[in-house]
């Protein structure tokens, strides 16, 4: 959990929660991806946001959540209004 938190965007609750969906470490939220990691999360904390991607997609780029570019935020915006249904 100590190497997530080192992560960008990644504190925490945040850790915390993606250990308990069985992401330990950064490189399995590399690998996972953005997308995939907030997948589990959703599942398991129905309550994670769009900010809650938008951090993670930080995170796996290495920059500020709100430095992502607009058609980056566009595109993941599309992704969660998509799980919502």
């Amino acid at each position: 959990m100590a190497e997530l938190v080192s992560m960008m965007n990644i504190g925490k609750e945040l850790a915390r929660k993606l250990n308990s969906v069985g992401i330990g470490s950064a490189e399995e939220l590399v690998c996972s991806g953005a997308k995939q990691a907030f997948l589990r999360l959703k599942e398991r904390y129905p309550n994670v946001c769009l900010v809650h991607l938008y951090a993670l997609e930080g995170a796996v780029c290495n920059v500020e959540f709100n430095s992502l570019p607009e058609g980056r935020k566009k595109e993941l915006k599309e992704f969660s209004d998509f799980l919502k249904r």
